[in-house]
């Protein structure tokens, strides 16, 4: 991290700001290279809390002052690694009290899936902005909840889509809107990793809402979303479950999903918790095809196309993430992939299509 002498001068501020009293230094702070920063709190210090805070660290435009959490020795050593006052740190009985603190503009949800919804309005209510991890909430009722709550606090609600600002996936994006894979028929997504600790929150059906799909198979469905550009309108899936000790009741183990599109366009996919080495997008059309693995994981992302590889500098996700929303929430950005709460919902609409089927072993229509 930049110390702050190193901070204020590359900001043209060195002199000045020097010179002021503390308080205004840190107001001056706030900018940089001209561009307000967008000053965040992270909410539950797991280890994905973790990779967000160290990819901040190299971030132009957003930065951690706060935690909340109810783990008072974590807070002790977030504090010490990064520097955060005593007035920014919350645990989750107290939190409400961020709308006092001019210090945060935002919140980032980083909790097991069941806690998003309740969290997230609470932090909305509190008159800040909130980034919440992905699945948005446990179903598309939810999701609506949230999206509401956040319009009316007038407070954006973003997910966290970190691939939606990855260089190659842009790239392949981009190529397909302009039709250089001409009219794209088919799409296959593999998400998947053998899960481990059976202790551990993610297979606890009251925290997490499902298994497999609500953590790893997400990325199919939103890849099949912005890959093909469409929104499917039916969806078709089957469950199997071979370890009914790990995988209790409403806890998928492995779903193998297909989705129509209006153009005709279909997608098979695979959510696994049971088989590893499955990150792999692919994509054909008329005129050629587009290829990724891995195409979801934290490392460098591989993709090609008919035509040859896809070049881009590898940029941490999160830390390109974190830039990308600060825009969107202080400059009034677009960016090229939507990751608002219509985002989210949008994804939790299938995700319960698809365990509507599993249920009625029927295709299932999506308005």
């Amino acid at each position: 991290m930049e110390t702050r002498r190193i901070f204020l001068k590359r900001a043209g501020l060195s002199t000045l700001a020097l010179s002021l009293p503390f308080t205004e230094t840190l107001a001056a702070m706030d900018f940089q290279n001209d561009h307000k920063v967008l000053r965040v709190a992270i909410m539950g210090l797991g280890s994905y809390g973790s990779r967000v805070a160290d990819a901040m660290i190299n971030s132009k435009r957003a930065k951690l002052v706060g935690v909340i959490s109810g783990t008072p020795s974590k807070v002790e050593t977030w504090k010490k690694k990064y520097g955060i006052p005593d007035k920014n740190c919350y645990n989750y009985e107290n939190f409400d009290e961020i709308k006092n603190n001019p210090d945060i503009d935002a919140v980032y949800v980083i909790t097991p899936n069941a806690l998003h919804k309740p969290q997230s309005i609470r932090v909305a209510k509190a008159g800040k902005h909130v980034i919440c991890e992905k699945p948005m909430a446990l179903n598309a009722a939810e999701g609506r909840e949230m999206v509401a709550a956040c319009k009316a606090a007038g407070v954006h609600l973003l997910v966290g889509y970190r691939m939606h600002f990855e260089a190659k996936t842009q790239e392949v994006v981009r190529q397909q809107r302009a039709g250089e894979f001409g009219k794209t028929l088919f799409f296959h997504g593999l998400s998947g990793f053998i899960i481990g600790d059976p202790t551990q929150w993610r297979l606890n059906y009251e925290l997490a809402g499902g298994g497999s799909m609500m953590d790893i198979g997400i990325y199919s469905i939103n890849g099949a979303r912005y890959m093909l550009g469409e929104e499917p309108i039916w969806v078709t899936a089957q469950e199997v479950k071979t370890d009914l000790v790990k995988f209790k009741e409403g806890v998928d183990e492995t779903i193998a999903f297909q989705m129509g599109f209006p153009s005709g366009a279909v997608a098979t996919c695979l959510s696994t918790y049971a088989l590893n080495n499955l990150d792999k997008f692919f994509l054909n059309g008329t005129k050629g095809f587009a290829e990724m693995q891995p195409s979801t994981g934290y490392g460098p992302i591989k993709a090609w196309t008919n035509k040859g590889p896809i070049e881009a500098e590898h940029v941490t996700h999160q830390t390109t993430q974190m830039d990308e929303m600060a825009a969107i929430i202080l400059d009034g950005e677009k960016p090229m992939i939507p990751v608002d709460g219509e985002e989210g919902l949008k994804d939790l609409v299938i995700v319960d299509a698809i365990y509507k089927s599993i249920k009625t072993g029927e295709k299932v229509m999506i308005a």
